[in-house]
């Protein structure tokens, strides 16, 4: 259709037929005379469809158009297929009128409280007249009524209303004149209206004597109880609520009568009071007796008496008695906490936590414990200035039982000289028993932590006769005095147990023990430490002049400065290190057998996981320069290197560390005992060349047996050749059996291939046909045994590593060309293999779209808003300027014509003026 504009619209509307040449008058009254058409109705839609063809803006269409033709089975009908995609002048003008109907009113609503709403049937609706609405809610109103009452119910004697009410009442005016509300509802009885005259006081008794006479009349013919009436239930609230009020008053002028009588009896009572007598005489205070009793020894006693209740032990709550389960959970807990405690003191980490129980402990103690106790803690209290703890404790210490030491003596009188400083009272001595005894009760008693102290005083001692209270000092059968001075220093002791069999020294130790232990003095504890660091310089000395009877003595002994070391751990480290120091400046290369002794005792006494401790750290550093660098020249070196060696894998038994010269020194022994010298290097580790006569030849007849202390000793005088040929077999055999305890114990770590497997062709070298035949058969069965182990353990170190490789990737499929079909292909859908994957993407699809629209809303809310709020601004603002111009054009009109009346009043005088 070419042309312009308004061309388009002409023809559009001449093809409609709405404009066109004129009619004549027989067709217009044709067209009129039908009155089933609808031309109107026609005429109507044809013009909305014309304007709805010439408005550009009325439809939605895309730019472009469709970029490709596609065929689908959804048809195409109506607007679609035009490529009308909507109608935003419709959907615009909707959304208007849908928000003048919902959020005008809100806004108008806003900020606006209270108001009168109408609910009143028939209110809202415009159609009805007052009197249909007020029909409809009578009927309503008899109807609710209706449904209320119960034509089945007896007790309802009420008659149903059917007229109109008004407050339950009919509309009649021939009752009696109105009352008060108050009067109508209460009401006065004929009796209260006949005794308004009376006195208020008569009145109540009156009422109170007709309300007891009511309650004892009995009911007649057993007929039920009357239910009582308002007015009833009122008068009778006042009622006792007056007669309350007269009980008060009435015990209120008692009380004063009372004591006004009192007031006039307090001078005689005040002259009794501040009378004096007189004193008694010195005589009659003399005979004073109470129960027979001087009065003077009965206050004595009863002083007495206080005293010691205020010096009582108070009452401490019993422990309670638990099951085997607790018991054993209880166990199970401690175990694992002090596990996790040596853990952490093997990494290295501090144990703050041991720490702060141990200061609440000591806080908790100082709060019960005496003054002698107090003192003692206060001793324990000293800084641990080499920082050694307490070590591990697997049970409780003799101090939480209440003991300062765990080998729980029973000290005899006789221990005791008469008229020391360390005698104690009887009194005393079983308040002592008695607190022990309760903290064992309280705490458990544990006897098996220092076992070895067991049987020192057996019962046959305790029973003799040199054990009685009457003999004080002497000696027993086998010469060991009952009493001891306490050694200050070796010296004193050397000097002390000089004529004291070294078998016997354990009894004397522990009479020493007994006889200065901690609770029966102050200076106690000190000489015990002074004592237990004498102790270890005496198992050294012991040591170095041993022999194979004095073993079972220095063992003894070192469990006594184990047991010494829970009860004073600083003088005993400090006992240990002074020793070690002193090993290391003199001796460091050439131990003796002392110093083996104390190397010992400290892995003994104190924890040996720790990743730092003050006194096993230099012990193990001592061991491992004797294995580094001692170059052994004669057996003796072997012997103490493998008794070093033996330490060493004891000190790491919990802590697994690696000790690189363990292995070199016994990988170095094994080569130098060998009978030939191996042909090719074995092994990273430094081979020396043996001595003469080390290397082991002919010993096939030897019998195999352990190393002894005396083999770490120099001997003076040459060995025969079969001890020698013993000696070289026990040395083998020893070495052999700590690399296979070591490889038990490293045999985690991820070196252990590189580690073990020198040692593993060191025993392949022993097992060599050359070698084999100068060893005896059993030792060389040994070393087949753990040649297989240590291959078995190989093996599985190796297949337990992974070489390094590339990550494993699924193959990848090669990519085809082959289109896929679909049968109901839907170019408006998303296909996606994977269900899940398919969901979301529709879910997140709809979500934005959703927060899309949200948005598009919540922009035209803004709008529609903003646009209410300018047309009532602008309302307001029109509203007052119309307002303010009436007000001016008023003025101005009052200024003119009072302008005008001046103006005439002025012309007026000044024509008088001019007539005169």
């Amino acid at each position: 259709m070419a042309g312009s504009q308004l061309k388009r619209l002409k023809a559009s509307l001449a093809e409609q037929g709405i404009i066109g040449p004129q009619k004549s008058k027989k067709e217009k009254r044709r067209l009129a005379q039908d009155k089933g058409s609808d031309k109107r109705v026609k005429r109507n839609e044809a013009l909305e469809g014309i304007r709805e063809q010439f408005n550009p803006f009325q439809f939605k269409t895309s730019a472009r158009g469709r970029k490709f033709d596609v065929t689908t089975s959804k048809p195409t009908t109506g607007l679609a297929a035009l490529g009308v995609a909507g109608r935003p002048g419709v959907a615009k003008s909707v959304g208007e009128e849908r928000r003048r109907q919902t959020l005008l009113v809100e806004m108008q609503r806003r900020n606006k409280v209270g108001g009168i709403v109408d609910r009143r049937w028939g209110e809202g609706d415009p159609s009805m007249t007052l009197e249909e609405k007020q029909m409809e809610r009578f009927a309503r109103e008899q109807l609710k009524a209706h449904k209320k009452s119960n034509i089945f119910d007896l007790e309802d004697d009420d008659e149903p209303i059917e007229a109109l009410t008004h407050g339950g009442k009919a509309l009649t005016f021939d009752e009696a004149a109105l009352k008060d509300d108050f009067e109508e509802e209460v009401g006065v009885s004929e009796d209260e209206s006949e005794d308004d005259g009376m006195h208020p006081d008569r009145k109540r008794l009156k009422r109170l004597r007709l309300t007891e006479a009511g309650d004892e009349e009995d009911p007649v013919d057993d007929q039920p109880e009357r239910k009582k009436t308002k007015k009833e239930i009122y008068e009778e609230i006042i009622a006792k609520s007056k007669l309350h009020k007269y009980e008060r008053q009435a015990a209120k002028e008692d009380d004063e009568d009372l004591r006004h009588e009192l007031d006039k009896a307090l001078p005689e009572l005040q002259a009794l009071l501040f009378q004096r007598q007189k004193p008694e005489s010195k005589g009659d205070q003399a005979t004073l007796k109470i129960a027979g009793v001087d009065k003077a020894v009965v206050d004595k006693d009863y002083d007495i008496r206080v005293k010691q209740l205020a010096a009582d032990k108070r009452a401490a709550p019993t422990v309670k008695t638990k099951t085997e389960e607790e018991i054993a959970e209880e166990e199970s807990k401690r175990l694992k906490e002090l596990e996790e405690k040596r853990l952490r003191r093997m990494q290295g980490e501090l144990d703050i936590d041991s720490d702060e129980e141990e200061k609440e402990d000591k806080g908790k103690k100082g709060k019960q414990a005496s003054a002698d106790e107090d003192f003692e803690i206060m001793d324990n209290a000293e800084p641990d200035e080499f920082g050694l703890g307490k070590g591990i404790r697997l049970r409780p210490t003799a101090t939480e039982l209440g003991f300062d030491d765990e080998d729980d003596f029973e000290i005899e009188d006789d221990l005791v000289a008469s008229g020391s400083e360390l005698e104690f009272d009887e009194d005393e001595d079983m308040e002592e028993f008695d607190d022990d005894e309760s903290d064992v009760e309280e705490e458990g008693s544990d006897s098996e932590d220092d076992e070895f102290t067991k049987g020192l005083l057996t019962e046959a001692e305790a029973k003799n006769r040199v054990f009685s209270t009457t003999q004080s000092t002497g000696d027993d059968k086998d010469g060991i005095p009952y009493t001891f001075e306490c050694p200050e220093s070796h010296e004193d002791l050397l000097r002390i147990l000089q004529g004291v069999e070294v078998t016997k020294l354990p009894v004397a130790v522990q009479r020493i023990r007994a006889l200065y232990h901690p609770k029966l003095a102050n200076g106690n504890k000190e000489k015990l430490g002074n004592f237990a660091q004498a102790l270890v310089k005496h198992i050294a000395y012991l040591g170095d002049r041993a022999e194979p009877r004095w073993y079972p003595t220095l063992e003894s002994l070192t469990r006594h400065v184990h047991s010494l070391a829970k009860t004073v751990p600083v003088e005993v480290a400090k006992g240990y290190r002074t020793h070690i120091e002193d090993m290391e400046q003199d001796r460091p290369l050439a131990l003796t057998v002392g110093d083996l002794f104390v190397l010992t005792a400290v892995g003994t006494t104190f924890p040996t996981s720790d990743h730092f401790h003050q006194v096993v750290t230099p012990a193990m550093l001592s061991i491992a320069r004797f294995l580094g660098q001692k170059i052994p020249k004669d057996l003796s070196g072997y012997a103490t290197g493998t008794y070093l060696s033996i330490l060493a894998v004891q000190y790491q038994q919990f802590s697994k560390r690696y000790v690189p010269e363990l292995m070199n020194f016994c990988l170095n022994t094994l080569c130098s005992l060998a009978h030939e010298k191996p042909r090719e290097k074995l092994g990273f580790f430094p081979l020396h060349e043996p001595a003469a006569g080390i290397r082991t030849k002919d010993a096939s007849k030897t019998t195999v047996r352990k190393l002894n202390c005396s083999d770490c000793v120099s001997k003076t005088s040459p060995l025969t050749p079969e001890a020698t040929d013993s000696l070289k077999v026990a040395i083998t055999s020893t070495t052999t059996a700590i690399l296979k305890a070591a490889a038990e114990i490293w045999h985690t770590h991820p070196s252990f291939y590189e580690t073990f497997q020198p040692a593993h062709l060191v025993l392949q070298h022993l097992l060599a046909k050359s070698n084999a035949k100068h060893l005896p058969p059993a030792l060389v069965k040994t070393l087949a045994d753990t040649s297989a182990h240590f291959a078995r353990l190989l093996q599985v170190a190796q297949l337990s590593r992974r070489p390094l490789e590339l990550h494993h990737h699924k193959p990848l499929a090669i990519k085809t060309v082959i289109p896929k079909f679909e049968d109901s292909f839907d170019p408006t859908k998303h296909y996606d293999p994977d269900r899940e994957r398919a969901e979301l993407a529709k879910l997140r699809k709809e979500h934005k779209r959703e927060r899309k629209g949200a948005m598009r809303e919540l922009r035209k809310d803004a709008q529609f808003m903003a646009r209410e709020n300018l047309r009532v601004k602008k309302e307001k603002d029109a509203a007052y300027e119309k307002k303010y111009k009436r007000l001016v054009a008023e003025i101005q009109g009052e200024e003119g014509r009072a302008a005008n009346e001046y103006e005439r009043e002025k012309a007026a005088r000044k024509k008088k003026a001019n007539k005169w």
